[in-house]
């Protein structure tokens, strides 16, 4: 592993914000830069770090666009000068093909991120990800730092996000496949929320982040070549003062990816591939059922012949819930405190586990309009016929929710 910095000097002790964007074989990252600079302005210093990857096996063509993208950046920034906000770069090259990838790239620069609020003792300092291929709207950096200076426990966040559906960027089928995969990100959460799961958030990585203190003691990002995001919320968010910005906005790309193995460019890729009309999804049903047993999940303090639907009957047979459900009694103090340890135990991932062994033995795949129809019901969203419509509204009511704080004042390990 070979890392280079660029442009880096002494970050002044009023920096407040630092953001770290993964930049791999991008061919315009002026523009996620250029976005950045016309935000609004900031009470405090930001600091934009870029770092450019490559791993150790890489193409020619791609270290090529790489080292194209950095003597571009450079030359940008030199007649890009604001006062409060400053751009640097790592050149990460020759990363181990193991790992290399999104999520070695975004530990590098927040590892980086981190090093500089320690050493200029601000701790409290926010680590913000964003994306080589994103823009955002122009309040963006201000809701972040404000947020944060008005919420002084929350120790992480999510920030709203709205991939373009239209537009002459991308063929048509790019459009009516990432209508459908936002939809489905936003079902998905929904859905967690309604049956009271309390890791009801996005998790997307151009749309993230935290503390510096957190990101030390959850000890920092992965390597996951995708899903890193996915996994590194999970550590944060059970902490408890998680919260949403839904203020302000990130555009992330919709383009293809081959790099990733899930993750939204995939998706685009097989929805390309597979020459798809419609997306599939994790039926409603199958929440339905889990709202029962969470609904219910008090009563298995005391109880141990708890009424519930067959498939939350057998899933929690087959991860030998009630070996665990020993456990977790004999470590609680009370109902309330029963009801975390489960949680902490139950959490998104045995709920993802659930969702697709339920899939598997009970509830047959559905498509997303038929299946956010069915929660819009339940939550009141009005009911849509087409999935852009549909999309719109769920856009709309989770942004009636401004900054959310709904899981402020819990905490779940």
């Amino acid at each position: 592993m070979i890392i280079s910095k660029h442009n880096f000097s002494i970050f002044p002790n009023s920096t407040s914000l630092i953001v770290v964007i993964p930049c791999f074989n991008e061919l315009n990252l002026i523009n996620a830069l250029q976005s950045l600079l016309n935000c609004d302005a900031t009470i405090n210093h930001v600091e934009v770090i870029t770092v450019i990857n490559a791993s150790e096996n890489e193409k020619q063509d791609v270290l090529q666009q790489n080292n194209k993208t950095l003597i571009e950046a450079l030359n940008w920034t030199e007649n890009s000068g604001r006062k409060n906000i400053h751009f640097s770069f790592i050149e990460a090259t020759n990363l181990p093909e193991k790992d290399a990838g999104v999520g070695l790239a975004r530990k590098i620069g927040m590892d980086e991120a981190y090093n500089q609020f320690l050493a200029i003792k601000n701790s409290d300092g926010v680590i913000v990800c964003f994306d080589a291929d994103a823009t955002c709207s122009a309040n963006y950096l201000a809701e972040i730092e404000n947020h944060f200076k008005i919420h002084t426990k929350t120790t992480g966040c999510s920030i709203h996000f709205e991939h373009p559906v239209e537009g002459n960027e991308y063929p048509q089928a790019i459009y009516n496949g990432i209508v459908q995969y936002e939809l489905y990100l936003r079902y998905y959460k929904e859905a967690l929320h309604f049956i009271g799961l309390p890791y009801a958030f996005h998790t997307v990585g151009s749309s993230m982040a935290v503390r510096a203190s957190v990101y030390k003691k959850q000890g920092g990002m992965n390597k996951k070549k995708a899903g890193e995001d996915f996994y590194f919320l999970q550590k944060v968010i059970p902490l408890g003062n998680f919260s949403e910005i839904n203020s302000a906005t990130v555009f992330p790309s919709p383009r293809i990816s081959e790099r990733v193995p899930f993750g939204t460019g995939r998706a685009m890729q097989q929805w390309i591939n597979n020459d798809q009309k419609v997306l599939l999804t994790y039926n409603f049903t199958s929440f339905l059922d889990l709202k029962v047993f969470f609904d219910k999940s008090e009563q298995f303090f005391t109880e141990d012949d708890v009424e519930l639907p067959e498939s939350i009957q057998l899933f929690l047979y087959e991860i030998n819930f009630n070996e665990n459900l020993i456990k977790i009694r004999a470590n609680s103090t009370d109902k309330n405190h029963f009801k975390v340890l489960l949680f902490k135990w139950f959490n998104a991932f045995k709920t993802l586990k659930y969702l697709h062994f339920s899939k598997a033995n009970f509830y047959e795949n559905e498509s997303i309009l038929i299946a956010s129809n069915k929660l819009a019901t339940k939550i009141g969203v009005a009911l849509q016929n087409e999935a852009i419509s549909m999309l719109i509204a769920y856009r709309d009511f989770q942004q009636l929710r401004k900054n959310s704080h709904e899981y402020t004042n819990k905490k779940y390990v």
